[in-house]
């Protein structure tokens, strides 16, 4: 049996997760030094997920380029 199009998912509409994993979550919070080895996993802290944004490259204009020439 095969998917029909338009269930499939796409590569480019993968989303960024808002959650991390609890072994994440620790990762995150000894690297803030805010996690001890004998503290407890269950009940840990919210660690805010960064989120990052590609800004657009600006289009150089061809023209100016043939005039410093």
């Amino acid at each position: 049996m095969t998917i029909d199009k338009s269930l499939k998912i796409k590569a480019g509409s993968v989303k960024t997760r808002n959650v991390y994993k609890r072994t994440e979550r620790i990762e995150k919070l000894k690297a803030m030094e805010k996690f001890d080895e004998s503290g407890k996993v269950y009940g840990l802290p919210k660690v805010r997920v960064e989120k990052i944004s590609l800004k657009k490259k600006k289009k150089v204009k061809v023209a100016d380029a043939d005039e410093e020439k």
